[in-house]
């Protein structure tokens, strides 16, 4: 993460002593007035009247900018976004929900008084001023950024709806789970029933997803629980990673307990309640304990866009192992078999985004390389299901295409195919399609 400088006053306790020392040595000489008591007085001035100014500010108003030590221990901008009153403190003692207005709504966290620079605060303006005030010291290719910024993975809404989700979602509710080994801290708003309104910390069943209040419900469930695995059929198994599908008309109320999770880490995404128009793909690492999940993707069952995909997670803890990769990668391998060409629903998160293009510039170009003679995006698309505006938009976007004579013509030159498929980095793991076993849904009885 980058840093903020933050600059703290420090303030130099004179001792008894100090009244015995050679004025020379204070940087004067002995004509002067400024005697060590008068500086001690005026330091003591200015501590309570800065005292004074930061005890007046208190409580801190929803709006406000300060500065606030992060867990790296460095001082970082953020925003007021609520508080809450802690009724053990005195009259000012409150918690305070803030945004880090450098990075994304996943940090955002409740801290305590004693994280914040009091010195630094500035007061909340009227929210349309203050975007006028911005507006104006902005470039426009600077406002472009921060409105990219601003609605990203919520293309779909107008401005009103935009205000609405993050005003209902701007608070996270659950703080952290518990789930198989691990404790996640979560990243965002997820809507579960009223009665887990008082809970900061959840307790889910690694098998079933069934969620708890406490620890030892949970070891009360794992002695009744009779799963090992995700409901559903196994479709892929390869080595130690199996694959599940699960109907959500079958599977109702894992489904849900499902979708309330991935919430969790998902701010881009509607939490869809009627599940039974989707299927579920459980991705799991397993051992002698059972099938644990690492991640999923949706689908629609029947999807008038061609879409393949609606929603895709790897959870925290199993990140950055080629899972994400795999997933996209068997979304593709299911359409495939389908016969059919795919593309993953929209708005697409920022992490989304970037591991979608990084897949779909591996396979491309991996196939330029390869390929002898000329090749069309049509083609291109049969061979891999992805879809053409897909291709076109990321080969538009690797310079590697050009419009001449009224269509597309793509420019492969090997050393720049070979520049961009290392800057794409590594593909992940592979699918192996001999270990898939799947029906298409539609040809299911």
């Amino acid at each position: 993460m980058g840093s903020s400088a933050n600059t703290e006053t420090a303030m130099i306790i004179a001792s008894p002593a100090s009244n015995n020392q050679n004025p020379a040595t204070n940087g004067g000489d002995s004509n002067q007035n400024h005697t060590p008591g008068t500086i001690l007085a005026l330091t003591n001035s200015e501590s309570d009247a800065s005292k004074k100014r930061r005890m007046g500010v208190l409580p801190l108003e929803v709006g406000t900018r300060v500065m606030c030590q992060w867990r790296d221990g460095k001082y970082h901008p953020v925003k007021v976004i609520e508080r809450r009153k802690n009724y053990n403190g005195g009259h000012n003692d409150y918690e305070y929900y803030v945004h880090y207005t450098e990075f994304n709504r996943r940090l955002d966290e409740w801290i305590k008084l004693e994280q914040l620079d009091l010195d630094s605060v500035e007061c909340a303006l009227d929210e349309k001023v203050e975007d006028k005030v911005t507006s104006l010291k902005m470039t426009r290719h600077q406002k472009r950024k921060i409105d990219e910024t601003h609605v990203e993975g919520h293309e779909e809404l107008d401005a009103a709806s935009l205000r609405e989700h993050e005003e209902f979602t701007k608070v996270k509710n659950i703080a952290t789970i518990e789930l198989g080994k691990y404790e996640i801290e979560t990243w965002y708003f997820s809507p579960f029933p009223p009665e887990y309104n008082d809970c900061v910390k959840l307790f889910f069943c690694e098998f079933c997803l069934s969620f708890m209040k406490r620890k030892e419900q949970l070891q009360r469930h794992m002695r009744k629980c009779d799963l090992k695995h995700p409901p559903g059929d196994e479709i892929y198994r390869s080595s130690t990673l199996s694959m599940f599908e699960v109907d959500g008309k079958k599977n109702k109320v894992y489904a849900q307990n499902l979708c309330y999770l991935a919430k969790l880490f998902l701010d881009h995404k509607t939490l869809y309640y009627d599940v039974d128009l989707f299927l579920f793909y459980i991705l799991c690492e397993c051992d002698d304990r059972g099938c644990h999940m690492v991640g999923y993707f949706s689908k629609e069952k029947h999807s008038e866009e061609a879409y393949n995909l609606a929603c895709i997670l790897t959870l925290p803890p199993y990140q950055r192992k080629g899972y994400g990769k795999f997933l996209i990668a068997f979304s593709y391998e299911l359409s495939k078999k389908e016969g059919k060409v795919g593309t993953p629903e929209r708005p697409l998160s920022d992490l989304g985004l970037v591991s979608y293009r990084g897949y779909w510039t591996r396979i491309l170009l991996d196939i330029l390389k390869k390929h002898k003679g000329n090749i069309s995006i049509k083609e291109l698309s049969d061979m891999t299901a992805i879809k053409a505006e897909d291709i076109l938009s990321t080969l538009q976007s690797l310079e590697l295409i050009q419009y001449r004579k009224g269509q597309h013509v793509i420019c492969a030159d090997p050393k720049v195919l070979d520049r961009h498929l290392k800057a794409a980095g590594r593909g992940g793991l592979d699918v192996d399609v001999s270990k898939m076993i799947w029906t298409p849904y539609k040809e299911q009885s």
